[in-house]
């Protein structure tokens, strides 16, 4: 090998291991960038020509990659729309909130923006498909990511559910006397999402019976306004030599209310005392007191219209809008796209990456099924970037680009040298 190649090989080396250094420096710049990952560097030899006797113009080619591929440390997060992926996989995103060109990230730091859409700290929009109120995906190929649009999570309006069902719980007192009526008042909501307010009264009837009868419905703030036409009573009750419950007639117990003044349609409530032989709902024992009383809870499953109050996103991607009065509906699911080979995806600025034909054809799958990872709220994935395998990679560049340099200032010198003999 001539002077000139040897100076060739070495200023090769130069540029490699300059390579790695950019590598090195991007690496720990975003050391604490969510869900960065980190590229390396390959060193490949090349030989312009080799003969049997001499090899000429060697050198080394660096090219830096990134393995996108790799797992990074889920570490919790205050905010509750922040999202990690544990496993294969990607959020799908866009620069637009509408119809605009997908990407795809594993920086999940998303928050509700000024519209109220869900965007990360690169400022792109989260996609998922939007679901129904029943729960289910709208759009009809979700294989596709035109099925997809912006999660969006505010201006949504609560719906009211009436009461369908009803629970009472607790104790008739057996020490009370066959005549004594006790009142009990619960709540319940048409349709529309009005409360209303019901007198229940409990008679005992004789040894181990009592009957319950109930007024109709009147208004919360104003118990003489009456608000509609209860029916279903009187119900009888018996009870076991032990206290747990014997017979309802009828069986089940069920209310109906005609004739709402607000305008509802008519309700059907079925009332749950518990279950025959057992002491599981209403019970008949002493209560223990001077003057017998009840000791009654209950339950009933409508609700008023609620306040949007905030969103909750479970392990499988399902965005629910949660509301003051209790509510909880579905109203996205995230999907999670995979492809066969991550790491040819084309790298792009703000933590994204674009497809690519190297790494094939994405699919669209929910959290945890098949190869796609789960979803975990709450969280943020951490960098790749281990500093002291970074600091460790500089130490070395540092030594391979000084040993070169030394190459370069030997043939430098040879040179000089040779061109001072024609002096």
């Amino acid at each position: 090998m001539s002077i000139s190649s040897a100076l060739y090989t070495a200023t090769s080396g130069l540029m490699a291991q300059g390579k790695a250094l950019s590598s090195i420096s991007g690496n720990i710049a975003n050391s604490s960038t969510v869900g960065f990952k980190g590229t390396g560097t390959n060193f490949t030899s090349y030989l312009n020509k080799t003969t049997s006797v001499d090899t000429q113009t060697g050198g080394v080619l660096a090219s830096n990659y990134r393995n996108i591929g790799r797992q990074g440390d889920i570490q919790s997060s205050s905010t509750t729309s922040n999202l990690a992926i544990s496993g294969d996989g990607f959020f799908v995103v866009s620069n637009s909130s509408a119809n605009g060109g997908v990407m795809y990230t594993r920086n999940g730091s998303f928050t509700p923006d000024a519209n109220g859409y869900l965007t990360n700290s690169d400022g792109v929009y989260l996609y998922g498909w939007a679901l129904d109120e029943n729960g289910k995906v709208i759009a009809g190929n979700k294989g596709s990511v035109d099925s997809l649009t912006a999660v969006k999570v505010t201006g949504i309006t609560g719906t009211p559910k009436a009461t369908t069902e009803m629970a009472i719980d607790g104790n008739l007192p057996s020490d009370a006397d066959a005549g004594d009526s006790f009142t009990y008042d619960v709540e319940m909501f048409d349709s529309l999402g009005n409360s209303h307010a019901v007198t229940l009264t409990w008679t005992k009837t004789g040894e181990n019976s009592w009957s319950l009868s109930a007024n109709d419905p009147t208004k919360p703030t104003d118990s003489t306004v009456t608000t509609g036409t209860i029916g279903g009573f009187p119900v009888d009750i018996t009870f076991n030599a032990d206290g747990s419950l014997a017979t309802m007639d009828p069986d089940p117990p069920t209310i109906t209310v005609t004739g709402w003044t607000t305008g509802a349609g008519d309700s059907t409530v079925t009332l749950d005392l518990g279950t025959a032989g057992r002491a599981d709902g209403l019970t008949q024992y002493a209560s223990g007191a001077s003057k017998p009383a009840l000791d009654l809870e209950n339950r009933q499953n409508g609700y008023k219209p609620g306040t949007f109050s905030g969103t909750r996103i479970d392990e499988n991607g399902i965005v629910r809008a949660v509301f003051d009065n209790g509510e909880s509906r579905a109203i996205y699911q995230i999907p999670i796209a995979t492809f066969p080979n991550p790491n040819g995806l084309d790298s792009e600025t703000g933590n994204l990456f674009k497809a690519t034909a190297e790494a094939g054809a994405y699919q669209l799958r929910t959290a945890g099924d098949g190869k796609a990872g789960s979803i975990t709220a709450s969280a943020l994935e951490s960098s790749t970037v281990e500093l002291t395998d970074e600091f460790s990679r500089m130490i070395v560049a540092q030594q391979a680009y000084t040993a070169a340099s030394k190459v370069v200032t030997t043939s430098q010198e040879m040179i000089d040298t040779l061109l001072a003999t024609k002096r």
